[in-house]
């Protein structure tokens, strides 16, 4: 067996395993991607982006491809049997990254564009047709035995971390001897995903763009499956009613059956059709010293918030930044302790909604839904909780240890003007790596202690000050969208971390100074080498 040595190894090569690769390849650190298939799953299963995934996706190099494989959500309505309106979502609003609340793609397009942009990081090693079939660790490597699936030959490869975005049935997590959470939501639906024929409408099928059909009789879900060069994919999802076997409804007749209230074989071309099992799991253990797990491996949601690859998406982008911190020197293993910290509650969160959403919609009995749409209808039904924030972690906390309001949410996005020309928020800083500093009428660099200072520069922090001097250099809000931010918080500078989320803000210049002291004071106890600043004021002053 060979022992080749990489900076990460990767198990699976979904669209989760698929992000961190490529995260990771433009960082240039050694990455093998360990696949026991030869070639991807062709079938979609995801049919969301959200606004804040759509924008970690264009940092990384995709933002000229993104337009062309996703859409714009419309609005998310839900209807009872009598198709009166219960709930709506609005996905059309301009999101705080700028764009949509949600984009709707094809997600075996999306993965064939991802693959392409890993294809062109020479850094990525792939090892498509091994299965990797049992892991180890000591204290200089973790390291992976792959066996390939036609010739049974054997391999070894190392690693100074292993990362298993390897599904829910994952090795990785095995080997790392974490038990799953059941939420106790089970539920078996048929998925169904049709192309449109050429002239084709949703207008013509009488069908909303997307929705929920709380009809008891047939809990039945309508929404946009994503674009393949123009052409337009829709889906289905029946529930499984009591007393119906699996075989029974994958059968061809029998989607055409449930089908044929909205569209026949003239209207749509079958693409799939399969019974999937929703269910709601959550590993206890995300890392074991040099093992990680990411995506499904970590977490099983239902999908009736359209946040499961969302919600791997987000593991990779925070693992790659810590990674890249730790392989280069600039911290140690215990940055890693952050990622179930600040992780695990996030989708917690995000998995009780889609619970709490799939429970209004998975009732087969009409006595229970007419209670729901009265509850609905009347104003008396339990309002959505906002999107989670981040609540623990590598963020601002005050004198008493409560996080400081605003620190933890998701950091607004936009075009700002530099020189006469409006950029990206994320390209003006390098692509979105690396912590930022954004300030408003004063200087953020110059308001710093030389200790200070130095500590940050470690980091590469990059600095945008908003000013309004008038200055040819200033730097302007086009989209107002950040001003906004401040405005709302009293806030006259925040610290953004690489993922984009909030580490906290100031509303003056001295606070902020304080606040960057607290940041490598934060910085420090999560093993990372910056250097202490030396003032003798206590680095959790109010800020």
């Amino acid at each position: 067996m060979s022992d080749a040595v990489y900076d990460v190894i990767q198990i699976g090569y979904g669209p989760v395993s698929e992000a961190l690769a490529l995260m990771l390849g433009r960082q240039g650190r050694s990455v093998a991607v360990c696949e026991r298939w030869t070639e991807r799953y062709p079938l979609p299963r995801a049919v969301c982006v959200d606004h804040e995934l759509y924008r970690v996706l264009a940092a990384n190099g995709m933002g000229d491809i993104l337009p062309s494989v996703t859409h714009a959500g419309p609005l998310y309505q839900w209807f009872n049997a009598d198709w009166k309106e219960l709930l709506v979502i609005d996905w059309q609003k301009t999101s705080i990254s700028g764009g949509p609340e949600v984009n709707f793609v094809h997600q075996p397009t999306l993965e064939k564009a991802l693959d392409l942009m890993v294809q062109t990081q020479s850094s990525v090693a792939f090892h498509m047709g091994w299965e990797a079939i049992s892991i180890e660790q000591d204290a200089e490597l973790a390291h992976v035995v792959l066996r390939h699936a036609d010739t049974g030959v054997e391999k070894r490869l190392s690693a100074r971390y292993v990362v298993g975005c390897d599904g829910a049935n994952s090795i990785v997590r095995e080997a790392i001897g974490s038990t799953r959470e059941n939420r106790g939501f089970e539920a078996d639906w048929l998925v169904i995903d049709v192309l449109l024929k050429d002239g084709v409408t949703i207008e013509k099928l009488g069908i909303p763009d997307a929705g929920q059909y709380c009809n008891p009789a047939r809990p039945t879900t309508i929404v946009p499956a994503g674009v393949r060069d123009g052409k337009k994919f829709r889906r289905w999802e029946f529930m499984r009613l009591p007393g119906e076997t699996v075989e029974e409804l994958e059968r061809v007749d029998r989607v055409w059956e449930l089908l044929s209230a909205w569209a026949g074989p003239d209207d749509v071309e079958l693409v799939r059709h399969k019974v999937y099992n929703f269910r709601s799991l959550i590993a206890d253990r995300w890392r074991d010293r040099r093992l990680l797990i990411a995506g499904d491996a970590a977490h099983v949601m239902p999908p009736f918030m359209g946040q499961g690859m969302c919600s791997g998406l987000r593991d990779a982008w925070n693992l790659s930044w810590k990674l890249a911190l730790i392989l280069d020197g600039k911290a140690d293993d215990r940055l890693l302790d952050t990622y179930q910290t600040e992780r695990l509650p996030h989708v917690s969160q995000i998995t009780d909604m889609a619970i709490f959403l799939g429970q209004m919609i998975c009732i087969p009995d009409p006595a229970a839904a007419a209670e729901r749409d009265l509850a609905f209808l009347g104003g008396a039904a339990p309002p959505l909780p906002p999107f989670p924030q981040l609540v623990g972690g590598l963020l601002h906390h005050a004198a008493d240890d409560q996080l400081q309001s605003g620190a933890g949410l998701l950091s607004p996005h936009g075009m700002i003007e530099q020189y006469g020309h409006g950029i990206r928020l994320d390209d003006l800083v390098h692509g979105g790596s690396g912590f930022v500093v954004i300030t408003r009428g004063f200087d953020g660099k110059a308001a710093l202690d030389p200790s200070s200072r130095d500590a940050l520069a470690t980091l590469g922090v990059h600095y945008i000050d908003l000013s309004t001097n008038g200055s040819a250099d200033a730097v302007r809000d086009i989209d107002g969208r950040i001003d906004a931010f401040l405005d709302e918080r009293g806030w006259s500078a925040m610290i953004v971390r690489p993922d984009f989320y909030v580490y906290g803000g100031a509303d003056d210049r001295s606070n902020f100074a304080a606040l960057a002291r607290t940041l490598i004071a934060d910085l420090t106890v999560a093993g990372v080498h910056v250097t202490k600043t030396q003032s003798d004021q206590n680095p959790k002053e109010h800020v």
